[in-house]
């Protein structure tokens, strides 16, 4: 004997499959994002290349191989200015007013 399934069950069911879709398509989205944050973790913005950290003066500086390119993380351009002398820090002075406003 077969009988259909109420109309509350496929309710029940097609609830619990939108559901279950819903978390899947949530787990790969986040899954991707990961994937993507991690694929450009430590790589010049400029070129695409490995970025290497240096220290100068106790501040860790990232400086990417291929282009020479300097990357400061936040403060530590303003920490640099704080050590240096002379030309390097006007210039310094001057990007950093630029940027800052």
């Amino acid at each position: 004997m077969t009988e259909k399934p109420s109309k509350n069950e496929e309710e029940y069911f097609a609830r619990r499959e939108a559901e279950l879709l819903e978390q899947k398509r949530s787990e790969a989205a986040r899954a991707q994002e990961e994937a993507e944050r991690a694929s450009h973790f430590m790589k010049c913005p400029k070129c695409g290349a490995d970025l290497h950290t240096e220290e100068y003066h106790g501040i860790e500086i990232d400086r990417c191989g291929e282009c020479h390119g300097a990357w400061f993380d936040a403060g530590e351009a303003e920490s640099l200015l704080n050590h240096d002398d002379g030309f390097i820090q006007r210039i310094f002075r001057n990007i950093v007013d630029g940027v800052s406003g």
